[in-house]
């Protein structure tokens, strides 16, 4: 840490952000500077104003106001850091809680080095996640359009005549050849069909754009992709909506760390010495976006070790000194994970309990994939550079 940097802390809100300063050295004083509107004539002036001897530094809270101010500081070349709210040092008892205190709570402890900064994403790959995040949206509002049909079905008295698969094209077919004599029963159904209809279409487009937006990506970020798709239990669009919520996977240094950012592994109370560890279920302080993905893939684990016809279509994508490497990672994946749920099971843990923590091992297999694909592409591009 600079002795003369001058370390900024700003609580940003949608329409004003509140500004303090901590002055260099830690006995340099920590004062409020007001409230600016959020807008960027105003942060370039705040800037201005701040620019003199010494460098700035500055944080803010992750929140629901995006990186905006972040890109903005970064087009005025002011360091800045986007903090995560949830690792911020609090006393227990402090119960005033003012945008005054908590810029002036953020510079102090920026100063003091105690905040822990999140990853920000560039302005493309922000979108690429946004996409991808509006067709997990999409998912819930379709079975909920569904749900809500097919309850409205079952309080009317309408049965399916044969046995049948819910939300197939047979099924779809029924739906649409049913009649209500009552005509506000009959505005109700073609009201909720519409929705399932518009929610069903909506899925569709969104996943045509993330095709699009796939093929529009950098060659790094497409071997990635194609590469996470040799791992049984992600295909095309799990695999994106992983890049997508993690970004650049190198900057893990072990797969622990990419484990703990998802927040899937166990929390632990140990005190007294050797002998008391103790531990419970996972911390949950992570991305649930992430955890919810590879809990989903780690179910495909429990069944016996195999090669898919999608997992070797993934290989068409992939350049040819990747593949070796690749498929032993990915065969190696199956064998462990499919006897880590058996051992678990076998040793009486609930079914949920062991998808949890082949999930949490799935996490590891796809870090060594994603991070042996981004070291081949970062050295085949320093390659072209010398030559």
């Amino acid at each position: 840490m600079k002795k003369n940097t001058t370390f900024i802390g700003l609580d940003v809100h949608a329409d004003t952000i509140s500004v303090a300063v901590a002055e260099p050295g830690r006995e340099g004083q920590v004062h409020s500077m007001g409230i600016i509107a959020n807008r960027p004539d105003s942060i370039r002036k705040l800037i201005k104003k701040l620019r003199g001897k010494s460098e700035i530094q500055v944080c803010y809270e992750a929140g629901p106001c995006g990186y905006v101010l972040y890109w903005q500081l970064v087009e005025l070349r002011v360091h800045c850091d986007v903090i995560a709210p949830t690792l911020i040092p609090r006393k227990a008892g402090d119960k005033v809680k003012t945008d005054r205190r908590d810029a002036t709570k953020l510079a102090r402890l920026y100063r003091a080095g105690e905040l822990t900064a999140v990853w920000v994403p560039d302005r493309a790959h922000e979108a690429l996640r946004d996409l991808v995040r509006a067709r997990q949206a999409a998912i819930k509002d379709l079975r909920a359009a569904r749900h809500r049909l097919d309850k409205f079905l079952l309080r009317s008295g309408k049965r399916r005549p044969t046995p049948m698969s819910l939300w197939t094209q047979k099924h779809i077919k029924w739906v649409k050849s049913l009649s209500f004599e009552q005509p506000l029963q009959e505005t109700v159904f073609r009201d909720y069909l519409h929705q399932v209809e518009h929610q069903s279409q909506r899925l569709q487009e969104l996943e045509k754009a993330i095709d699009k937006g796939v093929e529009q990506s950098p060659e790094s970020i497409r071997q990635v992709i194609a590469g996470l798709q040799m791992l049984r239990g992600i295909a095309k669009v799990t695999a994106v909506s992983l890049v997508a919520e993690i970004g650049n996977f190198s900057r893990f240094s072990n797969p622990s760390e990419l484990m703990a950012y998802a927040g899937n592994v166990p929390s632990e109370y140990s005190t007294g010495g050797p002998g008391h560890k103790k531990q419970g279920a996972i911390t949950k302080t992570g991305n649930s976006h992430l955890r919810r993905m590879v809990t989903e893939s780690a179910w495909s684990y429990r069944y016996k070790p195999a090669v898919t016809s999608r997992m070797l279509k993934a290989q068409n994508g992939m350049d040819e000194q990747h593949i070796d490497q690749l498929v032993l990672i990915a065969w190696k994946a199956q064998c462990r994970l499919h006897d880590r749920y058996k051992h678990l099971m076998n040793r009486g843990k609930a079914k949920q309990v062991a998808i949890t923590a082949v999930g949490r091992e799935l996490l590891g297999f796809v870090w060594d994939i994603a991070v042996h694909i981004e070291k081949q592409c970062a050295e085949q591009k320093t390659l072209l550079r010398a030559a």
